[in-house]
C-alpha cells in the first residue's frame, strides 16, 4: 500500500518509520545471533568452538588444519541445493497437501515435510559429496577447503551416544501430553463456553489456580502414587501391575494436569469466538449436541486447536523438571539428556556435543511453525479478538 492511499492523519512521520524499522531490526539481530552462533559452533572443533577471537569460530582454522573442511565448490553446490529443494517443495509439494478436510490436509503436510526432510539429508549428506569431489578435482584452487566444518559432532550425538532414544522418548511424553490435553481441553472448553451457569465460572478459577502452582509440588503429590502403583493397581492387573516412576505414563500425567488448565481457558475464549447460531441452526437441521460440536464447530475451531496444540507441544518437549525427576535414565527425554553432558568431568568435546545436539531438537520446532503457520497466525488473531 502506497502512501497516498494512506488518509493524511494516519500517516507516520519518516523520523518514526527509520525508528521502529532500525528497532525490528535489531530485535531480530540480537534473536538470531545466538542461534546462528551456537549453530556454527557445532560444526566446529573444540578448540575452535570455544576460541576468544570471533574469527577463528566463524572459520574453524583448527578444524581445517584436521582435514575437516569445505570448499567454494561445496558451499555453491549445497546453496543450489537448498534453494532447490526450497522451490521444488513451494512449486510442487505444497500444492499436494490437500485433502477434503482440515485433519487430512495436516496428514499431507506431515507425510510432505517428513519426506522431503528425508530426502533434503540425503542429497546433502550422500548425493552432494558424490558430486562435488570430481569438480574439486577439476576446478583446482576453488575446490580446496576455505572453511573449517565438521559433522562428527553430529554423528557422536546421534550415533555414538544414540540420542536418538532420547528423541523417541520425547516425542512419546509430546504425543500423549498433546492428545490428551487437547481431547479433554475441546470438551471442557466448549462446554463452559456454551454454559452460563456460575459453576463453570468457579471450576474455572479453580483451574487458574492449579495452573499457577509450582511444577515441583505436583511432581511431590504424584510421587508416592507413582511408586507404589504396582500395589494400588494389582487388584485390577494382577502381576501385570506396572511401577509407573521412572515411566513415560508418570510424566505424561503429570505435564497434562499442568497443562490442562491452560488449553481449556484458551480454548474456551475461542469457542466463545463461535456465534451460538451455529448451535442452533445446527439443532434444528436434527444434529444432536455431540454432533453439531464435531461437524460444525471444530471445522471452525481448527484453527485456535493447533494453536492450542502448539503451545502444549512446547510444554511437553522442553519440559526439564519433571521429566528428570520421574524418568529413569533408559527413558529420558531429550532436554535432560542434553543437561547431562555437563558435569565435573565435562570436556569441551562433550560440550560441543552438547550444543549440537540442542541445535538439532530446534529442527522439529521449526518445522512445525513452517507447516501450521498460516494456523498459528488465524488462531491467535482469533483469540485476541472478542465478537
Amino acid at each position: 500500500m502506497s502512501d497516498a492511499s494512506i488518509p493524511r492523519a494516519m500517516r507516520q512521520p519518516l523520523s518514526l518509520k527509520i525508528a521502529s524499522n532500525a528497532f525490528l531490526l535489531a530485535w531480530l539481530l540480537l534473536a538470531a545471533f545466538p542461534l546462528f552462533w551456537v549453530l556454527t559452533m557445532s560444526f566446529k572443533s573444540p578448540v575452535d568452538a570455544f576460541s576468544s577471537s570471533a574469527w577463528d569460530v566463524l572459520i574453524g582454522p583448527r578444524t581445517l588444519s584436521d582435514g575437516n573442511g569445505v570448499s567454494v565448490v561445496d558451499i555453491v553446490l549445497a546453496i543450489a541445493l537448498a534453494w532447490g529443494g526450497i522451490k521444488a517443495a513451494t512449486r510442487w509439494l505444497m500444492p499436494m497437501a490437500s485433502g477434503e478436510g482440515t485433519a487430512q490436509r495436516i496428514f499431507s503436510w506431515a507425510v510432505i515435510a517428513v519426506g522431503f526432510g528425508v530426502l533434503f539429508v540425503i542429497g546433502f549428506f550422500f548425493v552432494l559429496p558424490v558430486v562435488a569431489a570430481p569438480l574439486e578435482a577439476l576446478l583446482g584452487p576453488l575446490g580446496k577447503p576455505v572453511l573449517g566444518l565438521t559433522t562428527q559432532h553430529y554423528q557422536a550425538v546421534w550415533v555414538e551416544n544414540a540420542f536418538y532414544e532420547n528423541f523417541r522418548n520425547s516425542m512419546i511424553v509430546t504425543v500423549g501430553v498433546v492428545s490428551v490435553s487437547l481431547t479433554v481441553g475441546t470438551l471442557a472448553g466448549y462446554g463452559l463456553a456454551r454454559s452460563g451457569s456460575t459453576f463453570a465460572f468457579w471450576i474455572l478459577i479453580i483451574a487458574l489456580i492449579f495452573r499457577a502452582l509450582p511444577h515441583s509440588v505436583l511432581v511431590a503429590g504424584y510421587l508416592p502414587v507413582f511408586i507404589n502403583s504396582a500395589e494400588i493397581l494389582s487388584p485390577i492387573l494382577g502381576e501385570n501391575a506396572p511401577t509407573l516412576y521412572g515411566q513415560p505414563l508418570a510424566v505424561i500425567a503429570v505435564l497434562v494436569s499442568i497443562n490442562q488448565p491452560f488449553t481449556i481457558w484458551m480454548l474456551r475464549s475461542f469457542f466463545q469466538n463461535i456465534p451460538v447460531d451455529l448451535d442452533e441452526s445446527a439443532r434444528v437441521d436434527g444434529c444432536t449436541h455431540f454432533q453439531a460440536f464435531r461437524w460444525v464447530i471444530m471445522p471452525v475451531m481448527w484453527p485456535g486447536v493447533i494453536t492450542t496444540g502448539l503451545f502444549s507441544f512446547l510444554l511437553a518437549y522442553n519440559d526439564f523438571l519433571v521429566t528428570s525427576l520421574l524418568l529413569d535414565a533408559s527413558n529420558q527425554t531429550m532436554v535432560p539428556a542434553i543437561a547431562g553432558y555437563f558435569n565435573r568431568e565435562t570436556t569441551t568435546t562433550d560440550q560441543v556435543e552438547a550444543v549440537a545436539a540442542a541445535v538439532s531438537i530446534t529442527a522439529p520446532l521449526f518445522l512445525l511453525v513452517m507447516i501450521f503457520q498460516r494456523q498459528i497466525v488465524s488462531g491467535l488473531t482469533a483469540g485476541a479478538v472478542k465478537g
